[in-house]
C-alpha cells in the first residue's frame, strides 16, 4: 500500500471536514485554515489551506510536523 499524497489540487475534495481559521486572523481572509480529515487516506493528518482560496490546494502534515512548525513561530 502506498502512502497518500501530501497535497491535493483542491481542498473542496475533502468532504465533511470542518475548516478552522487561525485565531490570529484579522477576518480579512489573510490566514491559513486547518482541518482534521476523517476516515480515508488522510486520516490522522492535518490539512492546511489558504483562506483566500478555499477551493485551492491543501497540504497535509503529520500532527508532529505541524506542531514543530507552530512551535517555531513563537
Amino acid at each position: 500500500m502506498s502512502a497518500p499524497p501530501r497535497h491535493i489540487p483542491s481542498s473542496a475534495s475533502l468532504h465533511g471536514v470542518r475548516w478552522l481559521r487561525s485565531s490570529r486572523s484579522t477576518g480579512m481572509n489573510n490566514c491559513v485554515e486547518t482541518a482534521r480529515p476523517g476516515p480515508g487516506p488522510w486520516a490522522g493528518l492535518v490539512a492546511v489551506r489558504d483562506s483566500k482560496n478555499v477551493a485551492g490546494p491543501a497540504l497535509f502534515f503529520t500532527p508532529g510536523t505541524w506542531k514543530e512548525f507552530l512551535d517555531g513561530l513563537d
